[in-house]
């Protein structure tokens, strides 16, 4: 089965809330743990077993694993593992973008099955040009993995790029192109996605309704609200999984708490569907 129809799917059956889990040393302390190894393992799978189980993808932030080195990096192939095994999918969110054969490395170390990292999907950077993604888009294709491609985020410094405008386009609208020639014909859904901030002010004059899974980062408490969502994404919002680390991750280490707060956030969001 595609990362496209997977993703369909996660989000008909459980939701489209994408719950972070981010280790930031603040909530480790804030758990009681401190911030070392041993409070990021207990932090972590502590994590996974309370929201993995509810909802339909689950997103590790890369950096706050390797800051730990090697000790830190085995954590997160727990953590990618144990999400797997509660049903979940697993985004990981490491941003990778590079040419050629260390583009394929990367690709290798996220998507193919053999590597103790592998995963569902991938956040991508394309600002090297679209095609330096290939290796990623063909390892994709080989292994029935997604690619998130970053395309209008949220931060202030984006849109000096994003909205830079080549050839009469903007280079965002362009992104979306690439991505819409990937998922053309793909049944229910493709399997390359765009991120694109749920906090923007504006959808930046993009057509963001494309055959195409939607990470909106910044949900809930970042501002970004499901009326945000309706704005932004029209038409495509059904596609949106809106994506909250600190929300739901400050309720620890009580799993009562974090598990309900998944199942209101997916509540809330299903009024986009459909």
């Amino acid at each position: 089965m595609t990362f496209g129809a997977r993703v369909f799917s996660a989000i008909a059956d459980r939701g489209p809330f994408c719950v972070g889990i981010d280790p930031h040393g603040a909530l480790l302390r804030a758990w009681g743990y401190d911030d070392d190894v041993a409070g990021l393992e207990r932090f972590a799978l502590g994590a996974v077993e309370a929201v993995a189980p509810y909802c339909g993808v689950v997103k590790p932030q890369s950096a706050f694993y390797e800051r730990f080195g090697s000790r830190g990096v085995a954590v997160l192939e727990r953590v990618i593992a144990s999400s797997r095994e509660a049903g979940a999918l697993v985004l990981l969110d490491v941003k990778r973008g590079d040419i050629g054969s260390t583009s394929q490395a990367y690709a290798d170390a996220y998507l193919d099955p053999a590597s103790p990292l592998a995963c569902d999907a991938v956040t991508v950077s394309p600002y090297l040009g679209f095609g330096s993604l290939t290796p990623f888009v063909d390892t994709a294709r080989k292994h029935d993995a997604g690619l998130f491609v970053l395309v209008a985020t949220s931060n202030k410094e984006g849109p000096e790029v994003q909205e830079a405008v080549a050839g009469g386009r903007s280079v965002s609208g362009t992104m979306l192109d690439h991505l819409r020639r990937l998922n053309a014909d793909a049944v229910p859904l493709g399997s390359f996605g765009a991120v694109v901030g749920a906090t923007l002010e504006d959808d930046r004059g993009l057509d963001l309704a494309f055959n195409g899974p939607i990470l909106a980062p910044g949900y809930g408490e970042q501002g970004g609200t499901t009326a945000d969502l309706r704005r932004i994404f029209g038409a495509g919002a059904g596609n949106v999984l809106a994506s909250s680390s600190r929300g739901v991750l400050r309720l620890g280490p009580d799993p009562v708490a974090m598990r309900d707060a998944v199942r209101r956030a997916n509540d809330e969001l299903r009024g986009l569907q459909g």
